[in-house]
């Protein structure tokens, strides 16, 4: 249930935008009649562009000025294409998390709070922020230990951020239920289902002890890799609002000159980020979500060191396979392949044909392979295969959104510094190696041994589950004789609800009317 304050924030965000053109920057073909009405209508209020203003610039800082919620949802938009066009993924692009600091005496005071213990019983020193972002920000720091002492990073959220937060969903859950509702091409992307993805990805960054835990789980996974790192944390020094780590000297990988002149080798550092994270996808199901330029370094050593472990992606084994075998399947040119794991996973609908989905996949790989390497985009594949499934009503998977965001950041970062990059080329190791241990003669041993846990499981929990069977036959039983019944508390419930439903539909519009109009005032 949506309330007024929700309408209120929708009609402040229509008003923001519509000046800013980034409704007339949405493919009007996506859209029912009654909208593109509307989308011409809001062309009309649409701020006119300056000589020498980018309209992109433009539109990055219309969502910046609608605060650090909806930075988060466009730079998680901006890698979806299929969702809000091609046109307007590159507008996003340019969004930046970065925002005003907030005072030092805030932060101290949110350390003491979290940790319970003051700022100088923590820390030898404590400096002021050098970076922040629309969740926390960061501050140099020094820790005693004995005679010794150590340079730390700590990382302080930023205040009533939780509270802002939710207030800013509420209103992204309306506009996503709104196009699941009015906007038909809308429902097979599931918009809901992407803003929950967004919520609970944002409220576990909102809790710096779950970073810290990611930091932690990463290091023991890539303990024996080579040439990728990342920070050790400082645990004494961790707490929800606040965690403490490893102080990383190193260049930006953003800074490729400094890069050249410290004596690294680009084309290496390409093909190692990609691995890495490709081997963190496949082998462990467990990887880092937002590596950009901003949150890697190379140490001396020329390791990659990746930090702020905010937002991580999960990947089952289903979803590993169904990685593994697509991206193995271009790099092998086995179209039918990739089409076959497309319909085994579920993702396909039964009722089209294989044939059919393999002629459209190979439409899309056979492309990119007449190619040449600096050109075969990641990015690129990823909008083409999006139109393809559209034809197929292949619907939007939830636990996929994160992984295809990552891969198509890390292929850019890999870009900058090796322009001629071949993704598939420096692929094809991790994958191949991945698809021989897993889906070779190997997995037998696996999936036997597996198979054997499970039915131990089942032999343990047999009992409870006749007892509950009996259960259930009973109680089908009585309702076949006696028919289903409400309580009175259920059916009054029920009553309450439907009442409500029909008066938020008739006075949402009023709301938003009314709201658009006093906004519109301020605004212009």
């Amino acid at each position: 249930m949506s309330t007024p304050g929700a309408y209120y924030r929708l009609a402040r965000i229509g008003i923001v935008l519509i000046r800013a053109g980034v409704f007339s920057a949405i493919p009007a073909e996506n859209l029912p009649p009654a909208l593109r009405v509307v989308q011409s209508v809001a062309g009309l209020f649409e701020r006119r562009t300056r000589q020498g203003e980018d309209r992109r610039e433009r539109v990055a800082r219309a969502i910046e000025r609608l605060g650090p919620s909806y930075v988060k949802m466009g730079q998680f938009l901006s890698t979806r294409p299929d969702v809000v066009g091609a046109q307007f993924a590159t507008d996003l692009a340019l969004l930046q998390d970065r925002m005003a600091t907030f005072p030092q005496a805030e932060a101290e005071a949110i350390i003491s709070g979290s940790l319970g213990r003051s700022i100088t019983d923590l820390y030898a020193r404590f400096d002021p922020p050098i970076a922040a972002a629309s969740i926390a920000q960061v501050h140099p720091a020094e820790v005693a230990d004995g005679s010794q002492r150590r340079k730390v990073a700590v990382k302080v959220v930023r205040p009533g951020v939780r509270q802002r937060f939710a207030q800013d969903l509420e209103a992204m859950y309306l506009v996503a239920r709104l196009q699941e509702r009015y906007v038909r091409n809308a429902r097979r992307l599931r918009p809901v289902e992407v803003t929950r993805t967004l919520e609970q990805t944002t409220r576990i960054e909102m809790d710096l002890r779950l970073e810290a835990a990611a930091l932690s789980e990463i290091a023991e996974n890539t303990a024996s890799d080579q040439g990728f790192r990342v920070p050790k944390v400082d645990w004494e020094r961790t707490g929800r609002d606040v965690v403490t780590m490893e102080w990383i000297d190193g260049t930006r990988m953003s800074d490729l000159e400094a890069l050249r002149r410290a004596g690294h080798d680009l084309n290496r550092l390409a093909d190692t980020l990609i691995q890495s994270f490709l081997r963190h996808t496949l082998r462990d199901g467990f990887f880092h979500a937002d590596m950009h330029q901003g949150n890697l370094m190379v140490d001396a050593a020329g390791t990659i060191v990746a930090v702020d472990f905010g937002i991580v992606g999960r990947l089952g084994k289903k979803e590993r396979r169904f990685l593994a075998e697509i991206l193995y399947g271009f790099i092998q040119r086995d179209y039918a392949r990739v089409a076959a794991v497309h319909f085994e996973a579920g993702y396909v609908p039964g009722h089209h044909d294989v044939a059919s989905f393999a002629q459209a996949i190979r439409a899309i790989g056979e492309p990119i392979h007449g190619q040449p390497a600096e050109t075969i985009s990641m990015a690129r594949l990823l909008t083409l295969l999006f139109e393809i499934t559209e034809l197929f009503d292949m619907q939007t998977q939830p636990q996929l959104v994160m992984l295809q965001k990552t891969m198509v950041v890390v292929e850019g970062v890999a870009r900058t510094l090796n322009p001629r990059f071949n993704m598939w080329k420096a692929a094809e190791p991790v994958v191949s190696d991945w698809i021989r241990d897993n889906l070779g003669p190997k997995r037998i041993l696996v999936d036997v041994r597996e198979g054997l846990s499970a039915a131990m499981r089942l032999a343990e929990a047999a009992p409870e589950i006749a007892t509950k069977t009996e259960q259930f036959s009973r109680d089908l039983t009585s309702m076949a004789e006696h028919g289903l019944r409400f309580d009175i508390a259920t059916a009054e419930a029920i009553g309450e609800a439907e009442a409500r439903h029909s008066r938020s539909g008739r006075i949402a519009l009023w709301v938003i009317a009314i709201a658009a109009v006093v906004i519109a005032w301020h605004v212009v």
